[in-house]
């Protein structure tokens, strides 16, 4: 196997810079807490998987061929396939962090109402000061992630889907479609996190209403004092009672974002040994 990836390096690199740019913009693995001699090795073990698949010969990557230096050396051409497909990981990835971040911004949409707002963490995977409530839903979704097994089907099944279906060229060709689906991604984001928010934020805003309404009618009850832990207690008893069903959205969410990736494959990409 050694001599095989040797003997076609240029090919082998091809496969490692989509792996490994996936890698590195998917959640979790992305942290800079985590190793780079980790990520390089399981981008080599994952390309070492895809890379028998796949010919210069005949299907998705033989038109890089004519691209490719026959005395083996690096050229401006064969630099730029390098970029393009560490793109295609990079998109993937970065759809992948799409979903992940609704949690997170749906967190953000209440944690002011329930007088969380100053209250922030730093969220180790994407590298930026979050606050608590978004952090919170940002673990449960990778918790569901991983149990599910998602992490798996993306690489074993999502990867290799990829591969037989997309390269530098249908890419170009398709950019209006990409840039489409990454901006329907954003409508998506902030719907789901509209929506998972929505029955916290209605919640709250009719108990600040009360609040306000019992402040006028007794002033010497001093509701200021008492309205944030009114808020919290009465966030936390409904998040509980929510988590369930959000763990029912969480898993909704990822099939269907694993479906419009799906979706763009066969819109985008190309069929080995077959047209578009």
């Amino acid at each position: 196997m050694l001599e095989k990836i040797v003997g076609s390096a240029p090919l082998f690199l091809l496969v490692a810079a989509r792996c490994f740019a996936l890698i590195m913009s998917l959640p979790l693995f992305s942290s800079k807490t985590v190793s780079r001699l980790p990520k390089v090795a399981l981008a080599f073990y994952l390309a070492s998987f895809e890379f028998p698949q796949l010919s210069l010969r005949e299907g998705l990557f033989a038109p890089y061929m004519s691209y490719l230096s026959l005395d083996g050396n690096f050229s401006l051409e064969y630099i730029l396939l390098l970029v393009g497909e560490a793109l295609i990981g990079v998109i993937i990835g970065f759809y992948v962090n799409v979903i992940f971040a609704a949690f997170s911004t749906a967190g953000q949409f209440f944690a002011f109402q329930m007088g969380f707002a100053a209250s922030s963490v730093y969220d180790s995977m994407s590298e930026v000061e979050n606050p608590l409530m978004g952090e919170f839903l940002n673990f449960v979704a990778v918790l569901v992630f991983l149990e599910n097994g998602y992490f798996q089907s993306l690489f074993v099944h999502g990867l290799d889907a990829s591969f037989k279906s997309l390269n530098v060229f249908s890419v170009l060709e398709h950019t209006d479609r990409l840039a489409t689906f990454m901006m329907g991604g954003l409508t998506t984001l902030f719907y789901n996190a509209l929506l998972i928010s929505l029955p916290i934020v209605a919640t709250l805003f009719l108990v600040n209403v009360t609040m306000g309404i019992l402040s006028k009618a007794a002033p010497q009850m001093n509701l200021l004092a008492e309205g944030f832990p009114i808020l919290m207690l009465t966030s936390f008893f409904i998040l509980s009672f929510l988590m369930p069903h959000l763990i029912q959205f969480f898993v909704a969410s990822f099939r269907h974002a694993f479906q419009d990736l799906q979706a763009l494959f066969a819109q985008v990409g190309y069929q080995i040994g077959g047209g578009q």
